[in-house]
């Protein structure tokens, strides 16, 4: 999808018309036109009102969208604006703009706490959040009803026992879906390190993946729910994300972690979904984890005013809640937040911007994350294998995370 235009960030010869290029990720699972025809919408209003400025537009699939940048930006022809999964790296190489040069005073100021944290890198914000989620447990309420559960667990121990009656009263193949396979454990395993009260990092923001809470959190996870049978038939080593969330929309599953778009999909397979706070080792979780899309303006071309005119455009409540909306995703921004929050058609998604403010993200702002998160995904599986021992298997992922942090 273009918009006809052509060149990064050009302009026309007497300097009266700048043309921003743009490359956004598409978010239609469906394979649908929705991204496109958003974009493409608001590109058109923006033009309408800002004569001197031309976006030309270009959409690529998830698959694609972080190497494309990545090879335009090697190419020395980086788009002015993408929209895509990180930004770390290119902040680190100065190659982006800050927050600050950007975005008016209003709308710096609008972006919920947590995203606003975790797009800075060394303690300046270069990444802006687009889009964002959290995680909720999720529960099968036919499930819960035939096994006798009357109530939501809300510590490790309440879940434990509900996932013991599932197995025992119910035909869930899986009582409680622990994906630890290579496609997404690093999130599992942060949604977990949070509600044992730790996380990926130390106060100071320094990897801490081996501390004595997550030890003892894995140590949880292998005795008390996989060593017991109750994590299904798939080892959680090798049960993916996708794979997981699949059974759960057909109805095999008691319980899991999960997110506003399994909630839809299950909801049209006919599942009745039940949602709460994760619960945590003696009470809910004091934070989940939260997860947050970027936006960010590259400094190539110096076209610094005209990128901010349009970011500040971009993040209008109004374009903020029709993307969010269309995607079942969350806002960003704190006035959309609570816009959706009173929305009728949106009160699904309540539970979701209440976990919001108070989220954890992972240390995205780390050049090292990309290869401690790849290391997790490849390994943190077997910490809860029947000989599996978490000290040792966080150990060997914490003692490669500092070096790679040493690196930076």
């Amino acid at each position: 999808m273009a918009l006809t235009l052509t060149g990064c960030g050009s302009s026309s010869g007497d300097g009266s018309e700048v043309t921003l290029k743009l490359v956004a990720a598409d978010y239609d699972v469906a394979g649908g036109e929705s991204s496109k025809t958003y974009w493409a919408g608001l590109a058109r209003e923006f033009e309408s009102t800002n004569p001197g400025i031309k976006i030309d537009v270009q959409i690529e699939s998830w698959t694609d969208v972080d190497r494309k940048v990545a090879e335009m930006v090697k190419a020395g022809k980086a788009p002015d604006i993408a929209q895509i999964g990180a930004y770390a790296d290119y902040a680190a190489a100065d190659k982006l703009y800050t927050a600050g040069e950007l975005l008016s005073v209003p709308v710096q100021s609008n972006f919920l706490a947590p995203l606003v944290t975790a797009g800075k890198r060394k303690r300046v914000q270069y990444g802006l959040p687009f889009v964002a989620s959290t995680r909720l447990l999720f529960f099968n309420k036919e499930l819960f009803a035939d096994a006798g559960i009357k109530k939501a667990p809300e510590t490790w121990e309440q879940l434990a026992d509900a996932a013991k009656k599932l197995k025992s009263k119910t035909d869930a193949k899986y009582p409680f879906a622990l994906p630890l396979g290579p496609e997404e454990a690093q999130a599992e395993t942060m949604m977990w390190l949070l509600s044992g009260g730790a996380g990926y990092t130390d106060p100071v923001g320094s990897y801490a993946i081996d501390s004595p809470s997550n030890v003892s959190t894995f140590n949880w996870l292998r005795d008390e729910l996989v060593g017991k049978g109750l994590t299904g038939p798939v080892s959680p080593s090798k049960l993916n994300r996708k794979e997981a969330f699949a059974a759960f929309t057909r109805g095999e599953v008691g319980m899991l972690n999960g997110h506003p778009s399994l909630m839809q999909a299950a909801q049209k397979a006919g599942v009745e979904v039940g949602k709460v706070a994760l619960p945590g080792r003696a009470g809910r979780s004091k934070a989940t984890m939260g997860v947050a899309d970027w936006i960010m303006g590259f400094k190539e071309t110096g076209h610094r005013a005209e990128i901010g005119k349009f970011l500040d455009f971009v993040f209008d409540d109004k374009n903020v809640l029709d993307f969010a909306g269309q995607n079942n995703l969350l806002p960003a921004t704190i006035s959309a937040s609570e816009a959706m929050e009173v929305d009728p058609e949106r009160q699904e998604l309540k539970e979701f911007l209440e976990e919001l403010p108070g989220s954890v993200l992972p240390p995205v702002g780390k050049t090292s994350w990309a290869s401690v998160s790849e290391n997790i995904k490849g390994n943190i599986g077997k910490a809860v294998e029947e000989d599996g021992d978490p000290k040792v298997v966080l150990e060997r992922i914490g003692r490669q995370a500092t070096a790679a942090e040493n690196a930076e």
